[in-house]
């Protein structure tokens, strides 16, 4: 017999890992004071600029000696800067636990070519990171976007280490309270937690990475996107306001509304707040449903962003087909969009629980999901 369907509907069905939601007071009336048709360079726009720069350290507790950059190519853009700038000064080890961190193995170990230890995990579970060397340069995700996984804390992190940790914050900056002094250098994107437009990243560094960039000079050549460096000093203005290539003003001035509205539910700590009830949400639904379950091994490492689910049901015959399946429902019920599984993750869902998202409506749509897993798994009885 069919489930009936669930009463209620998610206001905001938009559950996608990335862009993600916007912030629920959105309008596109908060960006007239956007300074379009202007220099990036006058006045006005290096304002705007600045202010990106000055807000993001005030609420995430960046601290003061810090260098913070707005660079080009979203987080990916800022991870390669770091990467192609900073390694090859001594043995790197690379920590990998999904597909993006996997992505800076290649870059390192096939594109760079730099000595590296290569610590992998599956899905679900995270690189011991008490039994890596911090002598060398370290580089790691944080948060886990495509596996649901990320770092209880940074207590595994020396202070006395010798080498940098290169740290892709990507899915946890806004959502998750960050070690600054475990950090060298950490990225993210504005289209992540804060549901802000593509293509700006976020670069920060300590005053130890930037100690580096003065000291060390790579081997090989840096295209002028990747240059953050000139005649042995820094490029203090990148970290001020005025960036590399020309940023689109229309998303900055997206991304200092997102601020404002961040300040507004409580800054970083109301944002943790909020990410953590909507995922709290899901976990309780897991619990309480013996045929799904969080991707994620270990609790203390299941992500309050980008939690990913596994269907458990032995009746299931072809797990892919039946995750795409539900999402396919969901998406044409109108209640859950983009809510598959990353492509190079095991079959299931993946649902973004940052703060720009509403808890009512992560539970509004629950009932969903559970519609549709009965849907599917009697159309694939009824099928055999």
């Amino acid at each position: 017999m069919a489930m009936q369907n669930p009463a209620a509907r998610p206001t905001n069905p938009r559950f996608s890992s990335g862009p993600c939601a916007k912030i629920p007071t959105f309008d596109l009336a908060n960006l007239s004071d956007a300074p379009l048709g202007r220099s990036h360079r006058a006045a006005v726009g290096k304002a705007k600029l600045k202010a990106a720069i000055e807000e993001t350290r005030d609420i995430l507790g960046i601290p003061a000696d810090y260098k913070i950059g707005i660079v080009p190519a979203s987080d990916t853009g800022a991870v390669e800067m770091a990467l192609w700038s900073l390694l090859g000064a001594r043995k790197a080890t690379m920590c990998a636990w999904e597909s993006f961190g996997a992505g800076w193995v290649t870059d390192v170990v096939k594109q760079l070519k730099i000595d590296a230890e290569v610590k992998t995990a599956d899905y679900g579970e995270i690189v011991d990171m008490a039994a890596v060397d911090y002598d060398t340069d370290v580089v790691f995700t944080w948060n886990g976007t495509t596996s649901g996984v990320r770092m209880p804390n940074g207590d595994a992190i020396p202070a006395d280490r010798e080498g940098l940790t290169i740290c892709d914050a990507t899915s946890a900056a806004f959502a998750q309270d960050l070690p600054w002094d475990k950090l060298d250098v950490t990225t993210f994107s504005w289209q992540k937690v804060l549901g802000g437009e593509a293509a700006h990243g976020m670069l920060i560094l300590s005053p130890r990475a930037v100690e580096r960039l003065e000291s060390y000079t790579p081997a090989w050549p840096l295209p002028k996107i990747f240059r953050l460096t000139k005649s042995g000093k820094l490029i203090d203005g990148i970290f001020e306001g005025a960036t590399i290539n020309t940023p689109s003003m229309l998303a900055v001035e997206d991304y200092l509304v997102a601020l404002d509205w961040a300040r507004s539910v409580g800054g970083l700590k109301g944002l943790i707040a909020r990410a953590d009830a909507n995922a709290r949400a899901i976990f309780d639904f897991c619990d309480a449903n013996d045929w799904i379950a969080d991707l994620a091994e270990d609790a203390a490492t299941r992500s309050n962003t980008s939690v990913c689910l596994k269907f458990t049901d032995d009746r299931i015959t072809d797990g892919a087909a039946f995750a795409k399946a539900v999402a396919k429902r969901l998406e044409a019920e109108g209640v859950a969009l983009d809510v598959g599984a990353y492509r190079d993750a095991p079959a299931g869902l993946r649902i973004w629980c940052g703060g720009t998202v509403e808890t009512a409506d992560i539970e509004a749509m629950l009932p969903w999901l559970a519609w549709a897993y009965e849907e599917t798994l009697a159309a694939q009885t009824e099928a055999a």
